[in-house]
């Protein structure tokens, strides 16, 4: 996992987030099954729904006997996903960049692949523009961010369906931007979606 801390951002507190999404190999670890649709053991963990992901953490945290294991806000996610960026993508504005930073569907052949087989961005965090789609804490509520707080927003109390960020191996230009942002409804298993964990810093 990697440390971000950023006042310049709307993130003031630190946190670590993982600098690959969670394998399958990992999710078998804890929950004893596999239920990608892509198979391989370096390949993200796929085919999980939003509340498939809160029993994985519940079974991590109690066998490392804290709570600190969780999903990340959109604010934290997009925060680490654009490694101090403020363009289109973590690498700038230049799509023609884009197959050398992501598996998107130009060069996945519609499948996964490892974990941090494409160029990180300035934070060494993998694969935030492609490979799958991450599901986050958020509730999605489209004009949320017009009306939050404008440091550490938590998200909204509801909404339709959960968010995810990121671009997945089905994606093009538009999905792939480090600004986007959907929903699907947290009992959704898709084969293109799966996540990453934040770990909150000790006090």
């Amino acid at each position: 996992m990697t440390k971000d801390h950023s006042t310049k951002l709307p993130i003031s507190k630190p946190f670590y987030i993982g600098i690959y999404e969670v394998t399958q190999k990992q999710w078998e670890d804890v929950m004893g099954q596999n239920p990608s649709y892509h198979k391989g053991d370096n390949n993200p963990v796929d085919s999980v729904s939003w509340n498939d992901v809160q029993e994985f953490i519940k079974k991590l945290n109690a066998r490392e006997e804290h709570s600190r294991y969780r999903l990340p806000t959109e604010a934290e996610w997009e925060y680490a996903a654009r490694g101090g960026t403020k363009t289109r993508y973590f690498w700038g504005n230049e799509q023609s960049k884009l197959i050398e930073h992501a598996w998107v569907v130009a060069n996945a052949k519609e499948t996964t692949h490892p974990v941090g087989t494409k160029k990180p961005n300035a934070f060494g965090i993998y694969d935030t523009s492609g490979n799958v789609r991450e599901w986050v804490h958020d509730w999605y509520d489209r004009d949320y961010y017009s009306k939050s707080a404008k440091i550490d927003p938590k998200g909204a109390a509801s909404g339709y369906g959960r968010a995810y960020r990121g671009g997945s191996k089905d994606g093009a230009e538009f999905p792939t931007r480090s600004s986007y942002r959907w929903r699907e409804t947290p009992d959704t298993k898709v084969q293109n979606l799966g996540f990453r964990l934040v770990m909150e810093v000790e006090d």
